[in-house]
């Protein structure tokens, strides 16, 4: 089922996430929701809090990107790269590293805003999967980088949060007409201030 996207200005996006065990109920449904919700708005990455869940599960399928790119980023080559399609729950950052560059990021929940944000291109997670197994991996490239901003979705941060005080001043009105709903999307979303 495809389930509505909350809006940036809700709560529930500014909440640092629960953990949860096997007995979580409904996680089976909620998985294949995240992933049929990612792939109806034409996203790589879902977190729970982004469909109401304050839980510490996201996703990531990086696999149909990577097979459609071109040469928009020669400083970024992601060509070559296998792609990620993984569930990742209760992740713990463990270390970030290797070189800090700039990439043009958009998040689902912020429709229509898209900037250039700094993250390390590596970054190593403890998880577990959706069978509960253990894992402790290190990503790079553009799986870090997807990595990276829905895990902090599970912290309470925004990609926007990254930005510089200026650049978010310019965003403001923006961002306030999102939660308001004045935004055109093609996707289901759930606005906190739509009246």
């Amino acid at each position: 089922m495809i389930l509505p996207i909350i809006a940036y200005g809700d709560p529930i996006l500014r909440k640092k996430a629960s953990s949860i065990t096997k007995e979580y109920p409904g996680l089976k449904v909620l998985i294949e929701n995240l992933f049929e919700t990612m792939y109806a708005a034409s996203g790589i990455g879902l977190a729970a809090p982004q469909v109401g869940h304050a839980i510490r599960i996201f996703i990531v399928d990086t696999i149909p990107v990577l097979k459609n790119l071109d040469k928009e980023d020669p400083d970024h080559d992601f060509k070559g790269e296998p792609g990620l399609k993984q569930v990742f729950i209760n992740a713990k950052l463990i270390e970030k590293g290797g070189e800090a560059w700039r990439y043009n990021e958009g998040c689902l929940s912020i429709p229509k805003i898209r900037e250039d944000i700094q993250r390390t291109d590596e970054v190593t997670l403890e998880y577990e999967d959706e069978h509960f197994k253990k894992h402790r991996t290190l990503f790079s490239g553009l799986a870090g980088r997807v990595i990276q901003h829905e895990f902090d979705h599970i912290e309470g941060i925004l990609f926007t949060d990254h930005l510089t005080p200026l650049k978010k001043r310019l965003l403001k009105k923006k961002m306030e007409n999102i939660s308001k709903g004045l935004v055109e999307v093609d996707y289901k979303m759930r606005f906190p201030q739509k009246k």
